[in-house]
């Protein structure tokens, strides 16, 4: 029998993308669904009743819910292509490393956006040294998992590729040669890997989507 995978997503999301990359990486064949969460349909709210949010990964009628957890589902399930280390030890610092890109980058990037003035400044600053601790982390490895895309890697295409539109927008040029050489090293091979490439937002698209939203946001705020 079949089996069964469907990813509830939606394409401008660094969430869903994510696990999208992770079940190409795999082989895994999968129906995607995209969402509206302006308007969330019946199946999402049924499978994803507590948060109603996306990614949600539906394995056999059984749904995942949570971007992190359902990397693990899919390194626990399809037992090809590891993107978790074995090593315990590796493990947990992959895992460590994994939160630190969602709770603590991504977390201060969105204050940052919302924010003015002198509290901007603050935020943008220390984006910057959660980036500097990333490029420590990457040094001396072609990527986060070692000599091959694994668990941080995934993660942190974030970092990769809607950091640079968010700056592009805004008119600012953050992942530069001088101050992060190293992960600058790492995004050029992560592009030269054909899954990772279908499983981001289409460039032009993507900036569009940010410039809208970006300048709604301006207007809101006059």
């Amino acid at each position: 029998m079949a089996e069964e995978v469907k990813l509830y997503g939606t394409w401008v999301s660094p969430f869903s993308r994510r696990i999208e990359l992770a079940l190409k990486l795999k082989g895994v064949p999968f129906e995607y669904i995209g969402v509206d969460l302006s308007n969330k349909s019946p199946e999402l709210l049924k499978y994803n009743p507590i948060h109603k949010k996306i990614p949600v990964l539906v394995h056999n009628g059984k749904s995942i819910v949570e971007s992190l957890i359902i990397l693990e589902y899919i390194d626990d399930t399809w037992k090809n292509n590891p993107i978790l280390p074995r090593d315990p030890h590796q493990r947990a610092v992959a895992r460590f490393w994994a939160k630190f890109i969602d709770e603590k980058l991504l977390a201060t990037g969105m204050k940052a956006s919302l924010a003015e003035g002198k509290e901007k400044e603050l935020l943008n600053e220390e984006i910057l040294e959660q980036m500097k601790l990333l490029e420590n982390e990457l040094n001396g490895k072609d990527f986060f998992g070692g000599e091959a895309i694994g668990l941080v890697d995934i993660v942190a295409t974030v970092v990769a590729f809607w950091f640079p539109v968010s700056h592009e927008v805004l008119g600012v040029e953050v992942i530069t040669q001088e101050k992060f050489p190293v992960l600058l090293k790492w995004i050029g091979k992560l592009q030269e890997i054909d899954v990772v490439s279908q499983s981001r937002p289409p460039r032009e698209k993507h900036v569009a989507h940010v410039r809208a939203r970006m300048e709604g946001l301006n207007s809101g705020s006059k």
